[in-house]
């Protein structure tokens, strides 16, 4: 490879970082001890524990299984704002540079420019970001290495080592572990289905897992299907915000320049790039065709899904709580993820052949470079220019909080003490000062490193959405008797040992006398057990296998020479 060539492979992971960096530059801060990035689900602590909930023990759904368990294990290396800047940013970047990798080699330099700020700053990672949903976005960053190594792929041709790696850090929630499994199996026959069988199984395993052994508590509110079903942002309508990659539930989230004129031309323009792609695709030449039809079949999935909680949301909740497990589909936007790859391969095509064209009226009209050059930027940096509030930490509004000294004395007091621990206030979101009065699940929980009974029932636009962790009912019907040694009796009984409740003058810590014993079901552990084995054993030999392979090429050189 020339230097030319060198320049053109580095270009698109350099454009990719100078992207990720504009829009996570504030989060650095908390990298250097200035605190922690807390916004809506995405709650990070210095020292996050291996409770039981983490590892799928506990008594309510896994929602965090397997990234907290992961991330528990990683902050005992690397410190926790640390850990966040890197779980954030190398996404994001990453994200890109496999954008551009979809893209066949006999696409231009602008192309693989243009995939990569459609893959980063679009509003499903904007919106995504500001609700905190760090695993999906992590699954997001996978999906295109997964895709490129699998929809490409010729018949015969054997999944490629770094998928034992990429496909459980795609599964790192249950939302994420879904967009990854359609990923593989819409790859065709090209690749083995019994090896895309067995990275699906393994990379799912320990949510599926726990989720089956919680698979009694695993039914939701039928009215939460109507909360977070696909919603239309400003002058769009859902199906049409939908197309933009837009149409979160949570309007709080959404930027302000998805409500105006600025997001209708943004959603206008992106269907006219797909358009042109799609035309440009079927011209002869063009090295798409393997690429198209999973990309298609996923757009499909995730279109539909995401459409289907707009049209009848009424089924969806009636799913949720008959069927264990279906409510995992009513955030509806989530599996847009699905539809990334094919819009930003399409729009970067068709990014690609206006600039041609450009340049070619520009050739014949003796103007010269100039107006390819104008139509190059213009084409690189719409997104940006249409939707300028995701820059800077999406407008300050991803900055770093410090949380309050009386926060490491009450963990000081709590560690010393039997039981587990409840949270009050007993609701499940907090709106605290010293985090700007953003709105941040409840940190508690994670922040005092042992295994807690919180609320997990919902508030939402005024409707109440029930949760379903039994143990938190439990405890919210104690907590309801006006009796202070029927409380004490009730939260004992429950194996509460400490209360632990925010106040105006800080954290009160209260002991509980005579808490009972929480045994985990040895069943339980036998399974959670097997399936973290698989899960680690296999990103394991996936890690080791990039190293062994290097040592057998360079042993068989040797050889040969």
């Amino acid at each position: 490879m020339g230097e030319t060539g060198r320049w053109r492979a580095w270009l698109p992971a350099a454009w990719s970082w100078v992207l990720a960096l504009v829009v996570l530059g504030p989060v650095a801060g908390a990298s250097v001890g200035r605190g922690f990035v807390l916004s809506y689900d995405m709650v990070w602590v210095d020292d996050l524990a291996l409770t039981p909930t983490a590892l799928g023990l506990g008594s309510g759904l896994p929602r965090a299984v397997p990234s907290d368990a992961v991330v528990a294990v990683l902050d005992e290396v690397v410190p926790g704002g640390l850990l966040q800047v890197l779980v954030l940013l190398l996404p994001l970047a990453l994200g890109g540079v496999g954008a551009a990798r979809l893209l066949p080699r006999s696409s231009g330099a602008l192309a693989r420019l243009v995939a990569v700020t459609l893959w980063v700053w679009n509003p499903l990672v904007v919106e995504r970001l500001l609700i905190g949903h760090w695993p999906l976005l992590v699954g997001y960053a996978v999906l295109p290495w997964v895709a490129a190594a699998t929809w490409a792929a010729r018949p015969g041709d054997r999944p490629a080592r770094r998928l034992w790696v990429l496909v459980p850090l795609g599964c790192l929630s249950a939302s994420a572990g879904l967009m990854t499994t359609v990923v593989l199996l819409v790859a065709g026959r090209a690749t083995s289905w019994r090896r895309r069988a067995a990275l699906v199984v393994v990379g799912n395993l320990p949510w599926v897992a726990a989720g089956l052994l919680h698979a009694g508590a695993a039914t939701s509110d039928p009215a939460a299907a109507e909360v977070f079903a696909l919603r239309g942002e400003g002058f769009l309508p859902a199906p049409i915000a939908a197309l933009g990659l837009g149409g979160i539930w949570n309007v709080e989230v959404v930027p302000a320049s998805r409500t105006g004129a600025l997001g209708v031309a943004a959603t206008v323009v992106l269907l006219l790039l797909v358009a042109a792609g799609a035309a440009a695709a079927r011209r002869p030449g063009r090295d798409l065709g393997r690429l198209l039809r999973p990309a298609l079949l996923a757009w499909v999935v995730g279109y539909a899904g995401a459409l289907l909680t707009w049209l009848a949301p009424g089924a969806i909740g009636w799913l949720g709580a008959e069927v264990p497990g279906v409510g995992v589909l009513r955030d509806g936007a989530r599996s847009l993820v699905l539809c990334v790859p094919l819009v930003v391969v399409l729009a970067a095509t068709g990014a690609g052949a206006v600039h041609a064209a450009a340049r070619r009226l520009a050739e014949r009209g003796g103007m010269g470079p100039a107006p390819g050059v104008v139509v190059g930027l213009v084409l690189l940096a719409w997104p940006v220019a249409l939707m300028p509030e995701a820059a800077l930490g999406v407008g300050g509004r991803l900055s770093p909080s410090t949380y309050p000294a009386s926060w490491a004395a009450a963990r000081g007091t709590v560690a010393g003490l039997p039981g587990d621990v409840l949270v009050l206030p007993f609701s499940s979101y907090r709106q605290p000062g010293w985090n700007d009065d953003r709105k941040v699940l409840d940190p508690l929980p994670r922040y005092l490193r042992r295994e807690a009974v919180f609320s997990d029932d919902l508030l939402v636009s005024q409707t109440a959405v029930d949760g379903e962790d039994p143990r938190a009912r439990a405890a919210a019907a104690v907590l309801a008797s006006p009796d202070a040694d029927e409380r004490a009796s009730g939260l004992a009984d429950l194996g509460v040992g400490v209360v632990v409740e925010d106040g105006p003058d800080g954290l009160r810590v209260s002991r509980v006398p005579g808490p009972a014993r929480q045994d985990v079901p040895r069943v339980d552990v036998v399974v959670m057990g097997l399936a973290w084995a698989a899960w680690t054993a296999a990103v394991a030999a996936g890690v080791l296998a990039g190293p062994a392979a290097v040592w057998t090429a360079r042993r068989r050189r040797r050889v040969e020479s």
